[in-house]
């Protein structure tokens, strides 16, 4: 499954609603994606929510640095390929943060992500956290 920054939020934050059904779907899952762009959404949302900042990067170089993760790195081609997607997709009102997870998705065959974002489900994916 792809790790959203919604997701990742329900996860760090126990006082989340969704934080027990965060951490279940993250414990039982074979396959943890996400990307660094997400990353950078995550420290801004944290920064927004006024949580613990220390805490929210440690938790961020966490997974980060597991093993449980695969992290894709944006390069130039990713990007690209994201900004071809929003520019056909303008009646959206997706994120470039979204748009690549959603070409990562389709070129890894995932369907699932650990999301409050109903993006996710216009984009024709799985939402796991729905509100």
């Amino acid at each position: 499954m792809l790790l959203d920054t919604s997701g990742l939020m329900c996860l760090f934050d126990r006082r989340e609603i969704r934080h027990a059904s965060a951490t279940d779907l993250y414990d039982s899952a074979n396959l943890r994606l996400t990307h660094n762009y997400v990353f950078a959404e995550f420290v801004a949302l944290a920064i927004a929510r006024r949580a613990p900042l220390p805490e929210a990067l440690r938790f961020i170089e966490t997974i980060h640095r597991s093993d449980e993760v695969e992290v894709v790195w944006v390069d130039p081609d990713l990007n690209e390929q994201a900004m071809r997607l929003l520019i056909e997709r303008s009646d959206k009102r997706w994120s470039l943060c979204d748009a690549v997870s959603f070409v990562v998705m389709n070129e890894k065959g995932l369907s699932d992500s650990l999301t409050t974002d109903h993006n996710f489900e216009q984009a024709g994916f799985v939402r796991l956290l729905a509100q």
